[in-house]
């Protein structure tokens, strides 16, 4: 395909108040782009926009959770701009602090999954008549996590791979129209949300060590990631990986995954900080449980 040019078009970017979203919002802006930033710290986007300049920026408080919510946003941005060519559903959420499957605490596994997945589903519907319509791109946040072993993190894992198999859907059934879409798998990046795992807590850092090889476990900068989502939309990239280290991992992942698992359960060391993590979850919970 000829080279998709962001100048004038508009983009909306949810999770823009900081991390990947923001990143990648200045570095859209910077192509010629039209910005409609959302996110739930209505302060944190308007201080963006600010940045920007209220004369391509638009910043909204809204909640993707939200029935609704995202149908207003898109009105609210054809009204200020005239239309809507690109959406990234860029907004989630990670447990609090990791924890498995059998002692995490029910109501965040359900707010992962609403956020994560519902979220990306609200926001890519909301703005697909407008997308369709201009012939624009969708892109759709992943993870890497879409295919390596969720332990520790499984609503992650699970909401990741399912917004991949959905966006995988929506670029076959855009096909017709003219409009495309595309997934973003990221690795580790150093953002609030990857805090606990480089450091903020010994445990899951520790863990994290053990799991990944050396040449996946470091991080990479919000910014490093924004140029690829620049560079992907303008090319309607099907599939960016970033650092482009996991993407053997991706490819090989009927082979590669099986053997991780393995490795994972049989990991002596690996297994014995998940109880103590086990451990410290549920007693977390019933320090927390106001009913004693």
């Amino acid at each position: 395909m000829p080279k998709y040019s962001l100048m004038n078009r508009t983009v909306l970017v949810t999770g823009a108040a900081g991390g990947i979203g923001a990143a990648s919002a200045q570095a859209l802006h910077a192509r010629g782009a039209n910005l409609v930033l959302v996110g739930r710290n209505a302060s944190s986007v308007a201080a963006l926009a600010h940045e920007l300049g209220h004369e391509r920026a638009l910043s909204l408080s809204s909640d993707v959770t939200e029935p609704g919510a995202m149908d207003e946003v898109v009105a609210r941005a054809v009204d200020r701009f005239g239309g809507l060519d690109v959406v990234f559903a860029n907004a989630g959420i990670a447990p609090g602090r990791p924890a498995t499957i059998a002692a995490m605490d029910p109501t965040e596994f359900a707010q992962i999954i609403e956020v994560n997945l519902l979220g990306a589903w609200r926001t890519v519907r909301a703005a697909l008549p407008e997308v369709i319509a201009n012939q624009g791109h969708v892109l759709v946040n992943s993870s890497v996590y879409a295919y390596i072993n969720g332990a520790m993190n499984a609503p992650y894992a699970a909401s990741k791979a399912a917004v991949e198999q959905m966006t995988r859907a929506l670029r076959v059934e855009l096909g017709a129209h003219g409009a495309t879409a595309g997934i973003l798998y990221p690795g580790w990046v150093a953002t609030e949300m990857t805090r606990l795992v480089f450091g903020g807590d010994d445990l899951v850092t520790r863990m994290r060590e053990l799991a990944f090889p050396c040449i996946l476990a470091g991080s990479i900068s919000p910014d490093v990631v924004a140029r690829r989502v620049v560079k992907g939309i303008e090319h309607r990239t099907a599939a960016i990986t970033i650092p482009r280290r996991w993407q053997p991992v991706g490819l090989l992942r009927g082979l590669v995954n099986p053997l991780s698992d393995r490795l994972l359960i049989r990991n002596a060391k690996f297994q014995s900080l998940l109880q103590v993590l086990d451990e410290q979850a549920r007693l977390g919970r019933v320090a927390a449980d106001p009913r004693g």
